[in-house]
């Protein structure tokens, strides 16, 4: 699972640095859209497998969404430091482990209604 989570990692800020290189350029609303798409996209994928995750694991995954979120507000110098925890709730963002703990409990919910798929 490190190789898995270290790839996300380097997938993210790899996206991360190309999209600060046009961020002059977007809009609020498109920098939200670009983030969800280009980089928690990679950290939802597969996050189901992710339950059994170590703490260093999440928190290398609570990075990438951090430094994501600090591109849209453009968090840099002195706001770098701030608290990212109600930028997080502004764009209604969860944090990396709850992320994982919904994933997992929304396919619970759907086997135990026979709302899910029949591999499941």
């Amino acid at each position: 699972m490190d190789d898995q989570v270290s790839l996300i990692s380097q997938l993210c800020y790899l996206n991360l640095r190309d999209l600060k290189r046009i961020a002059s350029k977007l809009s609020h609303e498109l920098k939200v859209q670009l983030v969800h798409s280009n980089i928690l996209s990679f950290i939802d994928y597969c996050n189901a497998s992710y339950g059994g995750l170590t703490q260093k694991n999440i928190h290398r995954l609570q990075k990438c969404q951090n430094n994501a979120v600090r591109f849209i507000f453009h968090l840099t110098g002195k706001k770098k430091w701030e608290n990212i925890t109600p930028y997080l709730k502004k764009l209604h963002f969860l944090p990396v482990q709850y992320r994982i703990k919904y994933k997992i409990s929304l396919l619970v919910f759907k086997c135990l209604n026979n709302l899910a798929p029949d591999y499941l």
